[in-house]
């Protein structure tokens, strides 16, 4: 599903995007900008504004919530969002990430994580260099504990 976030919801993008959800954001687009891209993409517009949710021929979801946690707690119950994606995305650009040769990241990343860690994902596009960490092991815990509490159990 390719989903488009208004300006209200960055935080909640580049989440989406780490989870491999092909999520595209911009701060500064107008509404009718934002609609149009949305149908152009064949995009579910995430938005905060009532409004827009009531554009003709635009698929959107009103977000109902200010809160990142509860955000993703009502997209992974509205959506059924799959969190175990297998192909990141650049948090920055959302380009999806692609293996990285460890000897290609000596000197891109701290000496203490190319000693730590083996594997590693470059983004073609920004060339930022990314390694699952400490940080995603929180992340996925952290979404785990969402789905417990927003996803009723069948």
């Amino acid at each position: 599903m390719k989903l488009l976030a208004d300006a209200m919801l960055g935080r909640l993008a580049k989440w989406l995007r780490i989870l491999g959800h092909d999520t595209i954001y911009f701060a500064h687009l107008q509404d009718q900008e934002l609609v149009r891209l949305a149908r152009a993409e064949d995009r579910l517009l995430l938005t905060r504004d009532r409004d827009l949710t009531k554009r003709k021929g635009l698929r959107s979801l009103l977000v109902e919530s200010d809160r990142l946690e509860e955000q993703l707690g009502q997209l992974l119950r509205d959506l059924a969002l799959d969190v175990e994606s297998q192909f990141p995305r650049c948090a920055c650009c959302n380009t999806t990430l692609e293996a990285l040769e460890r000897k290609e990241a000596k000197g891109r990343v701290p000496p203490y994580i190319y000693r730590r860690h083996r594997e590693f994902t470059l983004c073609p596009r920004c060339d930022k260099v990314y390694w699952r960490g400490t940080h995603w092991q929180r992340m996925r815990e952290r979404i785990h504990e969402i789905r417990e509490r927003y996803i009723s159990p069948s």
